[in-house]
């Protein structure tokens, strides 16, 4: 093998001594690394952890591998990944909440600094090739545009490809797609079979193959982080299909059930007690038959979800296994944090109206039965199957109950564990991962990286727990925090608070607990008797609950935690604003790609979009300009010469027609939002005169899609706005130029709260 050596240059090569470049080369031996990453998966809603949803490919990386039953994650989505990816609390690296609403407080930025170089770009550094598929979502608004900047995309933190999506969520059948750099389209349409679980798969397979092909032998980090569970649920039907009526004996039968299991299989210890229905979710015997069918619908939808999401894992395994690296390839399963109650005591077929503050309804759920999971849903399960779905631990995400933060962990390494099927009772958390993954490759943690100094690592590693299960836990303190609820572990004992966050309106009016930060309860549970955190024993011991809020105190007040909010409305001064925001006005021309949602000017408080366009001699056909789809968005078109203009907020369309043909010839067409009360009047119009109007009862939500959207010109693209056109229908005649036009008004705090609050 060449080696560096000083050279030594002659007048001829026979006169002179080569000088070897050397690049970094892993330990012998050095395994490869795939962490795969669920979104709102809960404790229970694994086969391999108590649950009846076939998961096979997973139950067998379990079954060949380790199960923690203690593994614990920030109850939300950014705050985790970031976490992982630094081994930092997630105060302490800016990710205190959201990156959809970055503050100007060093807990909240949503703005991992250099200060905490993330695992790919150490293990790159070390000689690992690396790849990431799927949501990342620790990127700020602000520099999710096109024009960046572009050092905290997945590229600028140290992966070398990337394929997957930026934001918190996106339509599996139609998502919003990033190559590297560059937003793309995805490669087939839904009626093609096309889903985005399953291209996340092909594209990570390929990358592997690729560089397996390339590079024989060359260990490399894979960060699979699916879009799945997180709402939308869609899924083809045939996956449903096996679920039907399988849910029909209702949520508290089935969480007895997956408990029953849970302890038989040892994941739960024996003696745990299983907690209380909290009560303000309806126990299932109360419903109605047409509410329990209209509940039951979702969670086998959810359950196909879950099954084909596992295929496509058996797939990405089964790839491993014929390169012949599976057996020294390191992989780590688990989720972001608990199962989601987002879709409130009812759930909903777009959870983009539950967002938007549209009460749902049994009877409207009815109606919308059928289209559940499917192209035209963007659909979320009901509280009660989220809270089932954490058995046997209490709430859910966005609390730091265990039910929001104690999530599955599968390890699987058959080179480097010889246990199989064991479970493991380890206190760890996310933070632990970066550690423990440079700790099993070898890699030591750099003190400075690019000349910056490192901040001291939070986590530490559990790989001594691999063989010895027995091993003591690596920490023995966390504090956790998020929309203020509160908890901390010291030891065996666990103190958490009974406060309730606010921004989902079921939660605000119907669940019980503190509001006040002054109020609030701290439960005190003895986690090594109780696993479930059943029983509060904080009026035994005072002293106990006295010691862990001051220890909270110090961890919150070492990792950036204050200010702390009851709700985010009173922190709305503080947010961030885009180095490059659009303003009230905004000219767009044709020639470039779709127009990213960020770039537009806000439309919450009124607009008037016109558009300078040639309408061709055979008369006016197509779309001008078009945003969203079905599910949220807005398209201003022509159909037989009359132009229309759909605005469809949070799925619930209302157009506005004109009633004579455009005539050839270039015209100014435009539409006119003007506010009024809740809803408003939208007005059409050519060259300035009045061709239509129609009410709106409900105004323009902040964001029309949770994930992200882009204004296409001159066509459309995946699901259309309304039925009236198929995309792309293009425009028939020439686009000079639109303009977007807002008053001259600040944005909307408790909409745009309410926003990001579900685009996590």
């Amino acid at each position: 093998m060449p080696v560096e050596t000083r050279p030594q240059l002659g007048m001829t090569v026979a006169e002179s001594v080569p000088s070897y470049p050397r690049a970094p080369k892993p330990a012998a031996g050095a395994p490869n690394v795939v962490v795969i990453l669920f979104d709102d998966m809960g404790f229970a809603q694994l086969g391999c952890y108590g649950s009846d949803i076939r998961t096979p490919n997973i139950d067998r990386l379990a079954a060949g591998g380790l199960r923690y039953n203690r593994f614990h994650v920030t109850s939300l989505c950014s705050p985790t990944r970031a976490s992982l990816l630094t081994g930092r609390n997630h105060h302490a690296v800016g990710m205190g909440f959201l990156v959809d609403l970055p503050l100007a407080f060093p807990g909240y930025t949503g703005r991992i600094p250099k200060s905490a170089a993330a695992l790919p770009r150490l293990l790159r550094d070390a000689g690992y090739n690396t790849f990431a598929v799927g949501k990342w979502h620790v990127l700020p608004r602000g520099e999710r545009s096109p024009a960046g900047p572009f050092d905290r995309w997945p590229l600028g933190m140290g992966f070398e490809r990337y394929y997957g999506f930026l934001q918190g969520d996106t339509n599996q059948w139609t998502p919003n797609l990033v190559s590297d750099n560059q937003y793309i389209d995805p490669p087939r349409r839904p009626e093609d079979g096309y889903h985005l679980s399953e291209d996340l798969a092909d594209t990570a397979i390929r990358m592997v193959t690729d560089q397996q092909h390339a590079a024989p032998g060359k260990p490399f980090l894979l960060y699979f982080s699916l879009g799945a569970m997180h709402a939308p649920h869609q899924v083809a039907p045939e996956w449903v299909a096996p679920y039907q009526g399988q849910f029909d004996h209702g949520w508290d039968r089935w969480r007895e059930e997956v408990f029953a299991r849970q302890i038989d299989a040892g994941i739960v210890p024996a003696g745990t007690v299983l907690t209380e229905r909290p009560p303000w979710v309806a126990g299932w015997d109360e419903l109605t038959p047409d509410a329990r069918r209209m509940h039951a619908r979702p969670h086998e939808v959810y359950a196909g979800f879950l099954s084909h999401t596992d295929a496509q894992i058996g797939r990405l395994c089964d790839a491993l296994e014929r390169l012949g690296v599976l057996d020294n390839t390191l992989i780590l399963l688990m989720s972001d944090n608990g199962a989601s109650a987002e879709g409130g005591q009812h759930g909903t077929v777009n959870e983009h109206r539950f967002s938007n503050r549209v009460r749902e309804t049994v009877e409207g759920n009815l109606a919308s039965l059928e289209d559940w999971g499917g192209f035209r849903s963007y659909s979320h399960y009901s509280w009660g199957w989220a809270w089932a779905g954490n058995t046997p631990l209490r709430l859910w995400k966005r609390y730091t109950w265990l039910g929001g933060t104690r999530v599955p962990l599968v390890v699987h390494w058959p080179a480097g564990i010889r246990s199989r099927g064991e479970i493991r009772g380890q206190f760890c958390h996310a933070v632990d991962v970066l550690p423990t993954v440079l700790d099993v490759c070898g890699v030591e943690a750099p003190d400075a990286v690019d000349g910056v100094t490192q901040q001291p690592m939070d986590g530490a590693s559990f790989t001594a727990s691999f063989e010895d299960a027995t091993a003591p836990a690596a920490r023995q303190t966390q504090y956790f925090e998020m929309l203020g609820s509160r908890s901390i572990v010291n030891g065996r004992w666990k103190a958490t608070t009974d406060h309730v966050a606010r921004g989902v309106v079921d939660e605000e009016e119907l669940m019980t607990g503190s509001r006040d930060f002054a109020a609030d309860h701290w439960a005190l549970f003895d986690l090594e008797q109780d696993f479930s955190e059943a029983a509060d024993v904080a009026a035994v011991h005072p002293e106990t609950v006295r010691r862990l809020q001051e220890v909270w105190l110090i961890e919150a007040g070492r990792n950036n935690v204050m200010p702390m909010s009851e709700g985010l409305t009173d922190r709305i001064g503080a947010i961030v604003p885009a180095d490059y925001s659009p303003g009230n006005k905004a000219v767009f021309r044709p020639g470039g790609s779709p127009i990213f949602d960020e770039s537009i000017p806000n439309l919450s408080f009124g607009f008037r979009m016109s558009v300078e366009a040639e309408v061709a001699p055979e008369g006016a056909q197509g779309v001008l300009l078009a945003l969203g789809d079905w599910n949220g968005g807005y398209a201003l078109y022509a159909v037989d010469g009359l132009l229309r203009f759909t605005l469809c907020p949070a799925g619930d369309p209302v157009t506005v027609k004109a009633s004579t043909p455009l005539s050839p010839g270039r015209h100014c067409l435009s539409v006119t939002f003007s506010p009024d009360g809740p809803g408003g009047e939208l007005t059409l119009a050519c060259d300035g005169e009045t061709l239509g109007s129609a009410t709106m009862t409900v105004g323009v939500p902040f964001v029309m899609q949770h994930g992200g959207a882009h204004l296409c010109l001159g066509h459309d693209r995946g699901f259309p706005v309304c039925d009236d056109y198929v995309p792309p229908f293009p425009w028939r005649g020439a686009i000079h130029d639109v303009t977007v036009e807002t008053p001259v008004l600040g944005r909307s705090p408790a909409a745009d709260v309410r926003a990001a609050l579900h685009a996590d």
